[in-house]
């Protein structure tokens, strides 16, 4: 699996692990889960004597470089500590500081209680799940296998080869109990033939995305839909044997959690899947993509949450971008107020927002009809830029990609 970053690629794969390497693991994530727990508490004591300070006393901080030391002097009085690799250890007062600095600059811009960042919490240990990172100097590969500061040594199932030497490495274990390392290398730009072709993607909900061409539409799979009985019968066995505040999970618990686990898991697969084969037919066939900057998260308290969460508008999004990039393609982001208002014939903007159940668009000034979201889909096209000669998409002579663009 692949995932794009600014100027960075994530590749990761699955690894076998002996019982020797999970009990090292599991003692690593120990003294990690540790290390993050007392900057929590180190973080917490300092906001509690920082409210008792008067006005114009300076104040207590405890960023990074605080934390920093506080783990040098934990480490040189704790034996059990510094069995363990500074390298994690270090990496995870990173992790923590910037969680620590997303709650409070949402805090500052005054954001509503919902769409904040909470503040870190404590990783408990039957809860959180093992995540282990680790710099250039914590990592080696030789002959085929992962070797980790502090003498643990992973075997990695490599179902393609790195591009290029990674930088850092981040070793993890989800919900099922499979674990994964992730490396991080430069991204690479594999070029495609030039087509001379644009397209427009607006995104919705009924279909995940329409297009100017309707060869490259992208119909709801509906992934969660078809196994919906199968969780619920999950969750309903979970609701039964759910422990008492305080207690462990059963071992019936346990079994119905993984199970339901193992479901969504498979789910995200299929719709990783499915955005990535259509990100790459769309990429292929196209030298410009206008993408309608649609940020779904609203649609998470509408009547429609659960269909709009099915349908994965933002990762089917984020691997259109992550593909576009890959291959050179050019992307335009186009802001989507007014999408469903405006004549993509001719420019004139409705009165009044059309309602959801009314899907076909009808200009009051030109007189042209056309399906809403085709409509919509050609609008990116015209905000971006590029008039489509028809619904496929053609640019008309003229107007093929500016070399600035």
């Amino acid at each position: 699996m692949v995932a794009e970053e600014a100027g960075y690629a994530r590749w990761t794969f699955r690894l076998r692990v002996s019982s020797t390497a999970l009990a090292a693991l599991m003692d690593e994530w120990g003294r990690c889960r540790w290390v993050w727990n007392e900057s929590v508490a180190k973080s917490q004591q300092v906001h509690a004597r920082n409210k008792t300070r008067p006005e114009g006393v300076g104040k207590e901080t405890c960023g990074p470089a605080q934390l920093d030391r506080m783990l040098t002097e934990a480490r040189a009085r704790t034996p059990w500590l510094r069995e363990g690799s500074s390298v994690p250890q270090q990496q995870i007062i990173r992790d923590f500081g910037k969680s620590r600095a997303k709650a409070q600059k949402d805090i500052r811009e005054r954001l509503p209680q919902r769409q904040r960042a909470g503040m870190p919490r404590w990783k408990k240990r039957r809860e959180a799940l093992p995540s282990l990172n680790y710099t250039k100097r914590g990592f080696r590969l030789r002959g085929r296998r992962l070797h980790l500061a502090g003498g643990i040594v992973l075997t990695p199932v490599w179902s393609r080869d790195l591009p290029a030497e990674p930088t850092s490495v981040r070793v993890y274990r989800d919900a099922v109990g499979h674990w994964y390392c992730s490396f991080v290398v430069p991204a690479e730009v594999r070029p495609l033939p030039v087509t001379g072709r644009v397209i427009g993607v607006d995104w919705g909900v009924k279909e995940t995305a329409t297009t100017t061409s309707d060869a490259h539409d992208l119909p709801h799979a509906q992934h969660g839909r078809k196994v919906q009985t199968k969780l619920s019968r999950y969750d309903r066995m979970m609701a039964r044997r759910k422990p008492k505040k305080g207690q462990s999970g059963t071992k019936g618990y346990r079994e119905a959690k993984k199970w339901r686990a193992k479901t969504y898991a498979k789910i995200a697969r299929q719709r990783q899947d499915t955005g990535r084969k259509w990100a790459k037919r769309v990429v292929r066939d196209h030298d410009v993509v206008a993408v309608e900057d649609f940020r779904p998260k609203f649609l998470a308290r509408s009547t429609m949450a659960r269909k709009a969460a099915d349908a994965a508008i933002g990762a089917t999004k984020r691997a259109l971008t992550e593909m576009a990039r890959k291959h050179g393609r050019i992307v335009h982001l186009v802001h989507p107020a007014h999408t469903t208002m405006d004549c993509a014939h001719c420019g004139a903007r409705a009165k009044h927002a059309l309602p959801l159940s009314e899907r076909t668009y009808t200009c009051t000034v030109c007189g042209t009809v056309s399906p809403r979201d085709k409509n919509s889909a050609r609008v990116m096209l015209v905000r971006a830029g590029f008039n489509p000669a028809d619904a496929e998409g053609v640019s008309p002579p003229g107007a093929l990609l500016p070399e600035a663009a």
